[in-house]
């Protein structure tokens, strides 16, 4: 036995590692992201409101396959094992316990690598353009040039910080920017990225315009800072990343190759550092940065045999840690409410629900994870009725508004139950639920104004020239239902996008659908300061939706 793991090591532990990954895929709950992005690859495009395209077609691939938990997530997990295949490939100097010492321990990779999410593919495809860049710092040949290309290319349609890898690789060989080879590939890359571009521009840049404008804008807090230093040592571990971090970072690069995985790990590190000062980080952001991490930490442990004993100690420590998360994911036997909640408590109570409906379709306020947890574990088409005071998503932009308007729907929240006339009891809460035999949703209808940067001296009027666009369907609508009486309101929010109030305009859907151009005359009566209008138009009972972007005005 000895000499058969001796011979066979690896393919025992890529073995075990893959089927272990496959059973938790398919034993593990949903995550809220996971269904979203699920139904991402129901409604399949070039681009959506948060990320580009790639964790879509992962998921509608393998739920071609399997019609479940593990169909969603089996190509994530696929890719997941894929990524220490190559990873281990640019270790110069290998040494396998060690190697598989550090993937074990890194717990991340074994409780949430097989995440149907943006962080899976752009590990998998981080390590995979090292690869290419090796290859390319080797040998800038036609063939090479192109790999490189068409893989930043798949980079870059995993998720948005596959920029900040590609700018600190070549940075960090900042020759390679003498050669027409560098500039070829970026060419190649950009005309693959190009789909992804058009549809960017037919929405108005609203990802980009999201992640660099409103996404995670708050006043600093020291606590943000510091909750990301932190949150870095934790997701290279928990308990190794205090050994592994510290040893990538004093390792010294021996090679050209080590020396960009070094300056892109300290650029990735550095960047959403500095992005700590204008907002809360989630420390699975800097996620790309592991497989530097895992590289760099391998070559120093390699070479100290006192500190790799020291880390090799820890690693059954962080086995029985992570084999605990385990079990908690899979079954319910530890009574702590967040670990119930997040992973045991989607799978039986929608089917009910689905019952107590007649299988009607479902509006949900305000969540686009409740929403789309339901649809995946119910079956029926649901819908989140998206509050212009929250941000918005992509049920702002899918056919779901289209097809449900006038139509007979169940309205479910797990707030506010006192407007609910039932309500059910689930592990998440009471959920309370409500009838509307017509229901009414105007996100559809955007409304464009002249001017989006205003500047008035308080206690003066303001002038908006505006001008709604409106889609047939919602036209006919309107035309139908003589009754509507819905008019429209302007939200007013600070400069980092809280409500403070509404300024009720006479504006009705009947005049616009017959008159959509116009100017509107405001009396803000706000203090000095910067603020943030927008309109909303009211829908019957429901929530007021998002109908323009944020027209910036100057309080002086």
């Amino acid at each position: 036995m000895k000499s058969f793991l001796q011979r066979n090591h690896r393919l025992v532990f890529y073995t075990a590692w893959l089927f272990l990954t496959l059973a938790q895929s398919g034993l593990t709950e949903l995550q809220d992201d996971e269904a979203y992005y699920w139904v991402y690859s129901r409604f399949l495009d070039w681009g959506y409101f948060d990320h580009p395209p790639m964790t879509a077609m992962l998921v509608k691939m393998g739920y071609a396959v399997f019609h479940n938990e593990l169909g969603v997530r089996l190509l994530f997990a696929i890719l997941n094992l894929c990524s220490f295949l190559i990873i281990e490939q640019l270790i110069e100097k290998k040494n396998s316990i060690l190697f598989y010492g550090i993937v074990l321990s890194i717990a991340v990779f074994q409780l949430a690598g097989f995440n149907a999410v943006p962080d899976t593919p752009l590990i998998f495809f981080t390590a995979l353009f090292f690869w290419c860049f090796k290859k390319y710092q080797q040998r800038q040949s036609t063939w090479h040039t192109f790999l490189l290309g068409f893989i930043s290319a798949l980079l870059l349609y995993s998720k948005y910080h596959a920029v900040l890898i590609i700018l600190f690789t070549f940075i960090s060989c900042a020759k390679l920017f003498t050669r027409y080879q560098t500039y070829m590939a970026g060419l190649i890359a950009l005309l693959l990225y190009a789909p992804h571009l058009w549809w960017q521009y037919q929405h108005d840049w609203v990802s980009f315009r999201y992640h660099l404008f409103e996404s995670n804008v708050n006043p600093y807090k020291v606590s943000f800072s510091v909750e990301y230093i932190i949150g870095q040592f934790l997701l290279a571990g928990p308990i190794a990343g205090f050994i592994l971090l510290p040893a990538a970072f004093i390792y010294k690069p021996q090679s050209a190759f080590e020396k960009a995985l070094k300056f892109t790990m300290i650029g990735i590190f550095g960047f959403f550092f500095l992005s700590s000062f204008r907002g809360k980080v989630e420390a699975n952001w800097t996620s790309p940065a592991l497989v530097s991490i895992i590289i760099l930490a391998h070559q120093y442990l390699n070479e100290k045999t006192i500190w790799q004993r020291i880390f090799l100690k820890t690693v059954p420590i962080s086995l029985a840690v992570i084999l605990l998360f385990r079990i908690a994911m899979i079954e319910d036997v530890f009574p702590l409410k967040a670990i119930k909640q997040r992973y045991h408590s989607w799978k039986y109570w929608p089917q009910y629900m689905k019952q107590k409906t007649n299988g009607k379709y479902i509006v949900f306020n305000n969540s686009y994870q409740r929403a789309s947890k339901y649809w995946f574990y119910s079956g029926q088409m649901t819908y989140s009725l998206n509050l212009y005071k929250q941000r918005k998503n992509n049920f702002n932009f899918w056919p779901i508004e289209d097809s449900l308007l006038g139509k007979p729907v169940y309205v479910l929240d797990k707030y506010d139950l006192w407007r609910f006339p039932d309500s059910l009891k689930t592990p998440l809460g009471y959920i309370g639920y409500r009838f509307d035999s017509s229901f009414i949703s105007f996100a559809k209808i955007q409304v464009e104004v002249t001017n989006d940067k205003l500047k008035c001296n308080q206690g003066d009027s303001i002038l908006l020239q505006y001008k709604f666009q409106i889609p047939e369907k919602h036209t006919q609508f309107i035309q139908s239902h003589q009754a509507l009486n819905d008019t429209t309101r302007i939200g007013v929010l600070d400069n980092e996008g809280i409500w403070i109030k509404d300024i009720f305009t006479k504006i009705s859907l009947h005049d616009v659908v017959n008159n959509p151009a116009g100017i509107l005359k405001l009396y803000p009566d706000l203090p000095s300061g910067n603020y943030q209008l927008l309109f909303a138009i009211n829908s019957g009972a429901n929530y007021p939706t998002h109908n323009s972007r944020k027209i910036k005005l100057q309080v002086q």
